[in-house]
């Protein structure tokens, strides 16, 4: 009888366990092409980032038309004046080098002027997707355009345009 009942337990958290884990894929680039807040918050980082790399190329110019004068003239010069010539150069380089660095390095105006555009969305989207999986009992959504190696995903478990209806976007 003992073990007719330690049987019945065994079969029974068997049984709990054996339930199917529910999985869902979105595509994000899908979604995110249709959501017009996206495309021009891309837009605007597109155009500040060109005027920005526009002012970098200017100061780039600078310093390279400063030496090509310099080597035209460095047989004229005298040691001091060689020295102010190569001293206005570097500088030159510098403040270019620098307000690359300002716009476009790991810190800079463009990475945060992107989370600060970006971000709002990319919340939206998560609680959006959060919310179907609690709806429906999803365990693990995958994001079908990343590189994350899935190399097939049913349609059937596609929730893309569910998750878009859900933001208040049709498709």
């Amino acid at each position: 009888m003992k073990r007719l009942i330690i049987c019945a337990i065994c079969v029974i958290c068997m049984g709990l366990q054996a339930q199917a884990q529910k999985f869902a894929l979105v595509d994000m680039e899908y979604i995110l092409k249709n959501i017009p807040a996206y495309e021009r918050a891309n837009e605007q980082l597109n155009q500040v980032s060109k005027k920005w790399q526009a002012e970098v190329d200017a100061l780039t110019t600078e310093a390279q038309t400063l030496y090509k004068n310099y080597q035209n003239e460095v047989v004229f010069l005298s040691q001091e004046q060689k020295k102010t010539k190569q001293d206005a150069i570097v500088a030159k380089e510098k403040e270019a080098a620098d307000l690359k660095k300002k716009y476009f390095g790991p810190d800079g105006e463009l990475f945060k002027k992107r989370t600060a555009l970006m971000t709002p969305i990319q919340d939206e989207i998560y609680n959006a997707v959060k919310d179907i999986a609690e709806l429906r009992g999803y365990q693990l959504i995958l994001d079908r355009a990343s590189d994350t190696g899935i190399i097939f995903g049913s349609p059937k478990i596609d929730i893309s345009s569910e998750v878009l209806r859900k933001l208040g976007y049709s498709n």
